[in-house]
């Protein structure tokens, strides 16, 4: 990944995170949603971005659903924010990142506890 690929993607990271926060009012996009990451391809005519939501797996999904029914217009807001020859086509996903690093420390906090308890 190039430096400018780099910059390009956390611009659009901040860029989009505004837009969702300020500017998108459906209630079916969490209140607790973060956009962790922003990808875009080599000819930046597409972008995945990466999206992180507190809550159970319902709102996940609703919220997943929300955003990708409003890509279009996120697209359209972001684009008057950023100055791009072609502002890439949105694809929402959840990254799982979170909820797996949870689980992973919630398995290790369970070993240390049979650790402690087989060698007090």
């Amino acid at each position: 990944m190039t430096k400018r690929t780099k910059r390009l993607n956390s611009l659009l990271r901040e860029v989009i995170s505004e837009v969702v926060r300020e500017d998108v009012n459906n209630p079916k996009v969490s209140q607790f949603v973060t956009i962790t990451e922003v990808d875009i391809t080599k000819d930046l005519h597409h972008a995945k971005v990466y999206i992180s939501v507190i809550g159970d797996e319902i709102e996940k999904q609703e919220t997943l659903q929300a955003l990708q029914s409003a890509s279009g217009f996120i697209s359209v807001l972001a684009s008057k924010k950023v100055v791009m020859r072609h502002f890439p086509q949105l694809a929402f996903k959840l990254d799982e990142s979170v909820d797996k690093h949870l689980r992973i420390e919630s398995v290790l906090q369970k070993i240390e506890q049979e650790r402690e308890k087989r060698d007090p």
